[in-house]
């Protein structure tokens, strides 16, 4: 197996560059939290920025680069959250920001992405297409394609993440982590697998979008035909190949949850630790509501990575959830 792509200095030197309003957020304690899940639970609390989700991390060092290098045009695919997150780092350097985007993903995250001033273009289809899309346009114009999760900047900001677990000095016996393209969960498990090698790194992804589940379990890259789940955050259908090389080196575990799970993870969020969350945000909480027993009596922490949800859904699915003990 390959070395990663990560480096844990760059890591330490991307907080000098991306901006302190994404840095530091939230790790607490949430003993209600805990008492209805049967263990100590932590939470880091990555929506307590502008853009609410932990994609600004990345996207700055994406948009310092451009600033300092150019071309100072920048085009992405996105659900929705790195699409906001590039608006918003673009905006302040003055960059020339496109997000392509399927017409059915979440209206709160397309106004957001609109009112941060990026051009917007929507298609049919999903994520991938939107994918394709965005390629096509950055090789129409000569201009970067960023493309989350490959693009090492995206994963590096992100494993900041993992930085500010390690360095609080809070012992933890798990840190649970939303995969879906695999930033996220291979940045922050680099650090944690470098620096705190005793802890587990869990990625968790819902049952209706297996792909890098699937891919991580057989070790090679496994496509799906579609996706169905309410994470829209985490529905991508086709790993990249070097982004699974890299989760290979520092999941532990993979586990897929039920679309039900999310829902009352993200009821209990609400009633027990006062977060209004999008789906991908409690899938953590989800994974510990399927297996009780596997984390009774430890200390786990839950990156809550995302916040930006459709408050008519968020009312259908949380009023609609069983209460949890």
């Amino acid at each position: 197996m390959r070395e990663t792509r990560l480096d844990t200095a760059r890591i330490r030197a991307a907080r000098r560059v991306i901006d302190p309003v994404f840095l530091d957020t939230p790790l607490y304690r949430c003993e209600a939290l805990g008492a209805g899940l049967g263990c100590a639970v932590s939470i880091k609390l990555e929506t307590a920025n502008p853009v609410r989700s932990f994609k600004g991390r990345g996207t700055e060092l994406v948009a310092s680069r451009l600033a300092d290098e150019g071309p100072r045009a920048v085009v992405c695919a996105s659900a929705g959250n790195l699409g906001q997150a590039l608006a918003w780092s673009g905006r302040v350097r003055g960059l020339d920001v496109t997000v392509v985007a399927s017409r059915f993903a979440t209206a709160a995250k397309l106004d957001r992405i609109r009112a941060l001033g990026a051009r917007l273009e929507l298609v049919d289809g999903d994520h991938e297409v939107a994918r394709e899309r965005a390629a096509a346009i950055a090789r129409g114009a000569g201009v970067r394609l960023l493309e989350d999760s490959l693009d090492i900047e995206t994963c590096e900001g992100a494993a900041t993440i993992g930085l500010e677990l390690v360095d609080s000095g809070v012992a933890f016996d798990a840190v649970l982590v939303a995969l879906g393209g695999g930033a996220l969960a291979t940045g922050v498990g680099h650090v944690v697998k470098a620096l705190a090698p005793g802890a587990e790194v869990i990625c968790v992804q819902p049952l209706g979008a297996p792909a890098m589940t699937l891919s991580w379990r057989g070790r090679r890259v496994v496509t799906t035909d579609s996706t169905d789940t309410i994470a829209d955050g985490v529905a991508g259908r086709r790993p990249v190949p070097a982004v699974l090389d890299d989760l290979l080196l520092v999941a532990d575990d993979a586990v897929l949850v039920r679309e039900a799970s999310i829902i009352a993870g993200m009821r209990m969020l609400l009633d027990h630790a006062g977060l209004v969350v999008e789906p991908s945000a409690a899938l953590g909480v989800a994974a510990i509501l399927e297996d009780r027993a596997r984390f009774a009596g430890r200390h786990v922490v839950t990156v809550v990575c995302g916040g930006n949800v459709d408050m008519d859904a968020y009312h259908r699915w949380v009023e609609a959830a069983p209460g949890q003990p």
